[in-house]
């Protein structure tokens, strides 16, 4: 079919690569130091990538190329897709974190099971942005968290606990150790339980 798509001029193009990372659709890459369009069928026309181009490299044209297509997009996307880390402190483990850290103080806290982070893809943007992270597994841990994380909330200036944990039964030793660390800190502190399934699915929250 005949459309409009863009036309990147070679001999304008220096490589900086500005108007890959303008394209939302991923239709531009640099390849041997030149701006190309790898796929046609990437390119939705719209021309997010023509302003960003400082060299003026960057054009529409009318001619025949696929037709766009926006499941591909997608799909790319998501196999391509590199999130960045939003862990905000070191260590993570329940057993390891120090009870007095400069970091408790104001924080929102999140409590998660070790596989929740595993079975739920989007976890560092849905969970901890934003939040200090402890982790631990009451099944393999032979230790009760209560009494460490009662230290940590009695202690510490927290805003709020965020538990997550799986959905089989021995996730709930942590929420259970929350629980109890919330009872014995004294406090009251707002909290919440967010029930991950084996799917990877929120099924609760």
């Amino acid at each position: 079919m005949k459309r409009r798509v863009i036309r990147i001029a070679e001999e304008k193009c220096n490589g900086c690569g500005i108007c890959a990372e303008a394209c939302h659709e991923g239709a531009i890459g640099v390849v041997d130091g030149k701006a190309r369009l790898l796929r046609d069928d990437y390119c939705d026309g719209l021309g997010d990538c023509l302003p960003a181009c400082p060299l003026d490299a960057i054009s529409f044209e009318e001619r025949e190329a696929a037709s766009y297509d926006e499941k591909a997009v997608m799909k790319n996307k998501m196999e391509n897709f590199t999130p960045a880390s939003q862990l905000g402190q070191w260590p993570v483990q329940i057993q390891l974190a120090p009870v007095n850290a400069p970091y408790f103080e104001g924080a929102k806290l999140l409590i998660a099971a070790d596989c929740t982070a595993y079975a739920y893809g989007a976890f560092h943007q849905k969970f901890i942005k934003n939040h200090i992270t402890l982790i631990g597994c009451p099944k393999l841990d032979p230790v009760d968290y209560s009494e460490k994380l009662t230290e940590i909330l009695r202690g510490n200036d927290i805003k709020s606990v965020k538990v997550v944990r799986m959905e089989v039964p021995c996730c709930g030793g942590i929420e259970q150790a929350v629980k109890t660390a919330l009872k014995n800190s004294g406090k009251f502190i707002p909290w919440s339980v967010t029930v991950i399934s084996t799917e990877g699915e929120i099924l609760d929250e």
